[in-house]
């Protein structure tokens, strides 16, 4: 039986896919002025968010799936250079983000309550559990799903 996180976690993924469909590499890389980021540096952002949140705290390193070029263009603290070309497709982070909910679930379904090592966010909020990183991560992609809609608007 799916937890209702899961589902939330997947009804968000759905809205910020549906967002983008149809959406070209090209158009997903303008920065539109005053903002400092496009539509595929905030996709691949939340990737890297989920990946991290899930993975990389939680001690589960070999369900890690993380491009090696990831970390350096989608980081927190990261942003893309006004008219340089990302070396990763639209298309890629879109297949990654398809199916990383079910990788999520599929590993952790078990362990939300689990203990994980503590990490405080930017915004100052302690975690310390799976199911704590998890929800962050609703947050999280929430936030950037409106940045995406913004930014789709002013292109």
């Amino acid at each position: 039986m799916s937890s209702y996180l899961f589902d939330q976690l997947r009804f968000v993924r759905s809205n910020t896919l549906k967002l983008v469909d149809g959406l070209e590499d090209e158009r997903s890389e303008i920065i539109p002025a005053p903002l400092n980021n496009h539509i595929k540096w905030n996709l691949g952002h939340i990737y890297f968010i989920h990946e991290r949140n899930a993975f990389r705290f939680v001690k589960e390193k070999e369900d890690w799936v993380m491009p090696e070029s990831f970390p350096s263009l989608f980081s927190p603290g990261t942003k893309p250079e006004n008219g340089q070309k990302m070396p990763v497709e639209l298309s890629e982070i879109v297949r990654l983000l398809e199916n990383q909910i079910d990788r999520i679930e599929s590993t952790l379904k078990d362990r939300l309550k689990e203990k994980t090592e503590p990490y405080t966010t930017s915004m100052g909020l302690h975690l310390s559990s799976v199911e704590e990183f998890l929800s962050c991560c609703l947050y999280h992609e929430g936030m950037h799903l409106e940045r995406i809609n913004v930014i789709k608007k002013l292109i």
